[in-house]
Order: C-alpha cells, then structure tokens, then sequence
C-alpha cells in the first residue's frame, strides 16, 4: 500500500507544476500564432532562437516542468486504470521523467544553439 503524504506530496507537485506551466503554455502558443501569422521562414526562426538566452532559460524550465508533470498524471493512469503495482508505476515514471527530460532538453539545445552538457 502506498504511503498517504507521499501520495499527497506528489498530487500537489503535479498541480504546481501545471500552475507554472499555464503561462509557459500561453507564451508558446502566442510566439506560434506570432510565426505562423508573420510568415517566418524556418531559418528566420531559428535565426532569432539561436539568439536568445532568454529562450533557452524559457524552454529549459518548459521542459523540466513538462517532464516532471507528465509522468505524475501517467503514474496515476497506471495505478488506478491499469493496476500496475505502486512500485512498478513508480519505477516508470521516473524513467518517463528522465526520457522526457533528456529528448527536451536536446532539443531546446538544438533549437537554441545552447552548448549540450
């Protein structure tokens, strides 16, 4: 059986999460809208990606939150939909989290133009 605060701590992780995550969201969306509507060129994008620290900071907290979010609510999809053990969910969640943290990550690095660790 799974541990009561635990579970609690990670249900209110996974709502902070989407709480920071709402504008992120909300900014991505509109730079979309912004690129699609002003015609830009894929190189024009990428151009102006790759000279933004600001958007290596944005997309790498986007990222982190996203990865970390992501396999909360899949976690919850395993123990209550599909009956997986408390601690097999656990085990691929985690693994989601840092699939999901290492294939973000190299692609915020690809698009920014930011050095890979």
């Amino acid at each position: 059986m799974s541990n009561p605060m635990f579970e609690m701590r990670l249900y209110l992780l996974q709502r902070l999460t989407a709480i920071l995550m709402l504008p992120m969201v909300i900014g991505h969306l509109a730079t979309i809208l912004y690129a699609t509507r002003s015609e830009l060129t894929a190189a024009s994008i990428l151009e102006r990606t790759q000279s933004s620290p600001w958007l290596v900071v944005f997309y790498t907290a986007f990222v982190v939150l996203v990865s970390i979010h992501a396999p909360l609510g899949l976690r919850k999809i395993m123990g209550e939909w599909l009956r997986f053990s408390p601690k097999l969910a656990n085990r691929i969640s985690v693994l989601l989290c840092l699939g999901f943290l290492g294939l973000g990550l190299r692609g915020v690095w690809a698009l920014t133009g930011a050095a890979m660790p």
